[in-house]
């Protein structure tokens, strides 16, 4: 999509009531699922509606993150967080197997493995987390692009390394899905938040497994939903799971779902290469601009920028209408598709004074 099409498209879809730099933390509904989910609860409300939502609404967002990753919608489990699918996967692992996973990786990836207690936690610095990676690590869990200061993972050095170690990956893609370009099926695993950059309604999150490593994720949080007919599996213990990812789906948040499934679908009207595109260009003006205020921003081409040090500004900014994050001690603010050159330029005016 070329800048004058995405344009008409925010402008449709979007009205900022602020300078909103924080999608790391919550994305912006767009006006489509908005309207989607205030029909549900409309009806839900009245009793027009025989049950409490749609399951094509489901499939609709299952479909729509699929195309975005790259992946079969076959290959794709939903659910309602990051957290209840890393898991499952933490349930799949035998006691005494090593977890490598970045420093001050968000909690969501990590916890769910530290908790157990007999795991071989292991935590090394993101830009090491590749030759980290040895005979005997049983997976690496780490994000695309990290929560607290945005830096970029090296993808492809984690896949090599941990092929050539016969590690399992779990990449967490909550903060890069809906603007980096992703490839899931690369990875054992990928879990998703929905409420970032997929710009859903929380309650939303998205399991990717591979075929292969399908084979030993126990479905422990099976429900009806997970089975292969699900309708006739209301009573009783699941008689048979089904075959593809969904046997790891949660039953649905209705209202969430029928929000993200308009949001994906529009993520992908515009395409990722065209968001992508847009957000660097925009963090990449914000970084060279803070340069100038004497604010050293950490370096790198994503999307999300962070400040170290200048974290205390962000009530500050907020008081002037520019919503950003305070996370570490550093300022962050995150920009996607509804983002301007003006917004960046308001931030650093604000930060100017």
């Amino acid at each position: 999509m070329d800048t004058a099409s995405l344009d008409r498209v925010v402008k449709d879809q979007f009205e900022p009531g602020v300078t909103y730099l924080n999608t790391a933390s919550c994305g912006l509904l767009p006006r489509r699922a908005v309207a989607a989910v205030k029909e549900l609860a409309d009806e839900l409300a009245s009793g027009r509606r025989a049950g409490s939502g749609d399951f094509e609404a489901v499939e609709a967002a299952r479909a729509g993150f699929a195309r975005l990753v790259g992946v079969d919608a076959d290959r794709v489990a939903t659910g309602s967080s990051v957290s209840v699918h890393v898991g499952l996967i933490a349930a799949s692992l035998p006691a005494g197997a090593e977890v490598v996973a970045p420093e001050g990786e968000f909690s969501s990836v990590v916890s769910p493995f530290a908790v157990r207690g007999d795991l071989k936690m292991r935590y090394v610095p993101l830009e090491r987390l590749a030759e980290a990676v040895r005979p005997g690590t049983a997976l690496v869990a780490f994000s695309a692009v990290q929560s607290a200061d945005g830096r970029l993972a090296d993808l492809a050095a984690v896949r090599a390394a941990a092929a050539a170690h016969g590690a399992r990956t779990l990449l967490d893609a909550t903060q890069a899905a809906g603007w980096l370009p992703l490839d899931a099926g690369a990875y054992d695993y990928t879990v998703t938040g929905g409420f970032k950059f997929l710009l859903g309604p929380r309650g939303t999150s998205f399991l990717t497994v591979t075929e292969e490593a399908q084979r030993t994720l126990p479905a422990v949080f099976a429900a009806w939903v997970a089975s292969d007919d699900p309708w006739n599996s209301t009573y009783g213990p699941v008689e048979r799971l089904a075959a593809s990812a969904r046997r790891y789906d949660e039953p649905p948040a209705f209202l969430s779902y029928h929000g993200a499934g308009h949001s994906l679908a529009l993520l992908g009207e515009i395409g990722i290469g065209a968001v992508h595109a847009h957000v660097t260009a925009l963090a990449a003006r914000f970084r060279t601009g803070l340069a100038g205020l004497g604010h050293e921003a950490v370096p790198g081409e994503s999307a999300v920028v962070a400040v170290p040090g200048l974290g205390g500004r962000a009530a500050e900014l907020a008081r002037a209408g520019v919503v950003v994050s305070d996370r570490a001690g550093a300022l962050r603010a995150a920009f996607h598709l509804y983002n301007t050159e003006a917004d960046a330029d308001r931030a650093l005016d604000v930060l100017a004074h």
